[in-house]
């Protein structure tokens, strides 16, 4: 995500090593400020069984004028609450704002009524992010994740594309937390076979968010169809899309500059379902196996058995003998 230049990621991790493992991840476009406070963006509902706070504003009016917080189910208005005295803190120049917190349910591993997270949580956040690369798996909003069977989290991934003549960037990051069976790269992965005695306890579902940045021009009818791009790529990594799951994925851009032509705008499109693939599987494949609350406990993914499987599904390309050495 941070590869588009102007979006900073921070992390809040709140994890007591017993019954709480949940957080807080601010994805903070810099060029949001005195001067600018808006920008063009999108939001897709795939299924809305979910909490976005401020997802109407942004479809009725095109714009985001926050930064994207994602945290808890039961904590998302706590943090809608702090995003929004954040905005006041820096804004004079009216009397309503639109803060932007998204939500995935970590309730499996975090006991979620507690809602422990707090506006220094949010704050935090915010300051702390940097255009580093982000940390991925067990942190911030992802801490208490799990999707396709497994310990998921926070995944993120990057693409450079070239439409209309020119270049850019199409970052995405993820906070992975749906049911389904695990693919990589087409080749199934059900976690009753890669860890056979695992808790099967999990609820089917809980949602997925995305958030998808650019440095493309894009309008925000456009950014539209980026972001149901966003939400179609869970299928490819195996995404049941179940009832109970709230999928949502939101887009923007940190360009001021006119928008590409629609004729050109396949290429973003490609990027975007490559980028969203690539940080659903990271989101696994940087987790580790994590026990919360009652006990219950969420499998990491067993990299070799995945490797295994790959190899002999003919998906792997086969060592040299110069890189065996």
């Amino acid at each position: 995500m941070t590869d588009v230049p102007g979006v900073l990621v921070g992390h809040t991790t709140v994890d007591d090593g017993g019954d709480l493992h949940t957080g807080v991840t601010a994805i903070v476009p810099s060029g949001l400020g005195p001067g600018r406070w808006t920008l063009p963006a999108a939001v897709f509902s795939g299924n809305g069984h979910g909490k976005l706070v401020g997802s109407t504003q942004v479809d009725e009016l095109g714009v985001l004028e926050s930064p994207v917080v994602l945290t808890a189910t039961l904590s998302v208005f706590r943090a809608a609450d702090a995003l929004l005295g954040w905005l006041m803190e820096r804004r004079t120049d009216g009397v309503s704002f639109n803060p932007l917190v998204g939500e995935t349910n970590d309730g499996h591993l975090s006991d979620i009524r507690r809602r422990p997270i707090t506006e220094d949580h949010v704050l935090a956040a915010i300051a702390q992010a940097t255009d580093g690369p982000p940390a991925e798996g067990c942190v911030g909003a992802g801490a208490g994740t799990t999707a396709l069977g497994f310990k998921g989290g926070i995944g993120t991934s990057s693409r450079t594309v070239r439409a209309a003549g020119r270049t850019g960037t199409v970052g995405a990051l993820v906070q992975s937390n749906f049911g389904g069976v695990l693919r990589v790269l087409g080749v199934p992965m059900p976690a009753e076979e890669l860890v056979p005695a695992a808790d099967r306890a999990e609820p089917p579902g809980n949602s997925c968010m995305i958030v998808v940045a650019t440095d493309v021009p894009l309008d925000a009818r456009q950014l539209g169809r980026v972001a149901r791009r966003a939400v179609f790529a869970m299928a490819r990594v195996g995404a049941s899309f179940s009832g109970t799951s709230g999928d949502y994925a939101i887009g923007f851009t940190t360009s001021d500059q006119q928008p590409i032509p629609d004729g050109e705008i396949d290429p973003v499109f490609a990027a975007v379902l490559d980028a969203v693939e690539e940080a659903l599987l990271n989101s696994l494949f940087t987790a580790v196996t994590t026990t919360g609350v009652g006990g219950r406990t969420s499998h990491a993914v067993p990299h070799r058995a995945v490797l295994e499987r790959l190899a002999a599904a003919g998906r792997l390309i086969p060592e040299s003998p110069a890189e065996t050495r």
